[in-house]
């Protein structure tokens, strides 16, 4: 089969993901719907063929090892971020094609809380959401501030590396798991012994990184992360959940954690995706709320603590909708039954 094809059309198309699944017709997600070619199903065997000829013996091994693999590949002068996997017994591949340009804050729609985030000396910040909803375009946008506007040592742990930086202000390192490291707990290890300012995780995804991540933002390094939760709430219990010890942990995440920023993408009014922002902030309320085990407090804390940066999802679902971005359909299909749901007119 031609793959050069596909990833052609993925680009002229400004689709945001590509799907050839050996079987199926191939696929493109274009602004959030998925859209097929007008072609035939892959053949079985066609896909793994055509994949195995692109790439080089080591990641052929690696996949017949795991049977599932990230990484990144070039077509066309573009990135995308790649996962190879099986289902069926047949080869499947879907890909994410990631920006050439690493977006600015003003244009994801990133405010002067989160830009305030990047000044921070130390501690976490997790940028949450679903797959595909602009995570790491998120922390992207936010080391290229910090990239930009102080001397900082920077390392990156990506699985596989998405937006590539050139150094500005700091110095930035980015090491690709299964190419430059084993895996992020062990990356994460050796990065403190590497001088670094600011260390951006691409997920924490076990006990063992989210426990090396915690060791570092409490010893005077920034921790920027990603977590598969969708509320502030959701997802400090899944880290105290990953733990026996969880009152100590509570304790220790109420004092390094800084802010959790929550996200999902949104169609916009006129076209294309925008993302809508819960952001909680760690205040001294926040933080008493995490230390005593209070959790279902924490959403009425975000909604009366907009002095302090912070926003519910609601709130930030209305905001668009009051700037004309989205529309009343979208905004009343997205709002959170929380109590707190606007009445548009």
């Amino acid at each position: 089969m031609d793959l050069p094809y596909y990833f052609q059309k993925a680009i002229e198309r400004k689709a945001s993901d590509l799907h050839l699944v050996e079987g199926s017709v191939p696929a493109l997600r274009i602004n959030g719907e998925l859209t097929r070619f007008k072609k035939p199903p892959i053949p079985f065997g066609e896909l793994r063929y055509s994949l195995f000829s692109a790439l080089d013996k080591g990641i052929r091994e690696r996949f017949n090892k795991k049977k599932d693999i990230d990484l990144s590949m070039v077509f066309f002068n573009n990135r995308f971020r790649v996962n190879i996997h099986y289902q069926k017994g047949k080869v499947g591949l879907a890909a994410r094609l990631v920006p050439k340009k690493i977006p600015r804050a003003h244009e994801i729609g990133l405010n002067e809380t989160i830009y305030n985030l990047t000044h921070l000396k130390d501690g976490l910040v997790l940028v949450t959401g679903s797959s595909g909803v602009g995570k790491s375009t998120t922390l992207a946008s936010m080391l290229d501030i910090i990239n930009a506007e102080r001397r900082a040592h920077i390392i990156t742990i990506e699985d596989p590396i998405e937006y590539t930086f050139e150094d500005k202000q700091s110095i930035v390192e980015q090491r690709q798991l299964g190419q430059d490291t084993h895996d992020f707990a062990s990356a994460l290890k050796y990065a403190l012994r590497q001088d670094p300012n600011v260390i951006m995780v691409g997920e924490m995804r076990d006990l063992e990184t989210i426990t090396a991540a915690l060791t570092a933002a409490k010893t005077g390094h920034l921790v920027l992360s990603t977590l598969h939760t969708t509320t502030a709430s959701e997802t400090i219990e899944r880290i105290v959940d990953y733990f026996s010890n969880q009152n100590q942990i509570a304790h220790q995440l109420a004092t390094v954690l800084r802010a959790v920023v929550a996200q999902q993408l949104l169609p916009g009014k006129t076209g294309g995706l925008v993302a809508a922002r819960e952001i909680m902030v760690n205040n001294n309320a926040i933080s008493n709320l995490i230390r005593n085990n209070q959790i279902e407090q924490i959403q009425s804390t975000i909604q009366t603590s907009a002095h302090d940066g912070m926003i519910t999802m609601n709130k930030s679902i209305d905001n668009l909708f009051a700037a004309g971005i989205i529309t009343e359909e979208i905004a009343r299909h997205s709002q959170r039954d929380s109590g707190t749901k606007a009445a548009y007119y």
